[in-house]
């Protein structure tokens, strides 16, 4: 069995291209071996969208987020959320363990 993922984007970052950054997201998720559930859009006027977004992962139990880019999670990548799964994003391809923020107490900055 698969491990089962998300996918997650903001429709005002991707704007045009956000059917590009879905196919982008389903496509790296299955090259990773992961099943991914459902592709999560909120929008800039999202009230707390990381809320949201930490809320289905634990819902699905989902072990990774999958996103474009890291700027779609905001200014810094959210220690909550990686504490709760794996982020990955698709643009370069980075992998933000849970398991390696869980020991290290920092931050990551863009």
């Amino acid at each position: 069995m698969k491990p089962t993922a998300i996918g997650y984007l903001r429709s005002d970052l991707s704007g045009a291209a956000q059917n590009w950054d879905e196919i982008r997201l389903r496509s790296l998720a299955k090259r990773y071996g992961y099943d991914l559930a459902k592709t999560i859009v909120f929008t800039a006027r999202t009230a707390d969208p990381l809320s949201g977004l930490i809320t289905i992962v634990r819902r699905i139990n989902a072990e990774a987020v999958f996103v474009p880019h890291r700027r779609h999670l905001g200014v810094e990548m959210p220690l909550t959320l990686v504490s709760t799964c794996d982020v990955i994003t698709v643009n370069d391809e980075s992998t933000y363990a849970r398991s390696y923020f869980a020991n290290h107490d920092r931050t990551v900055a863009p």
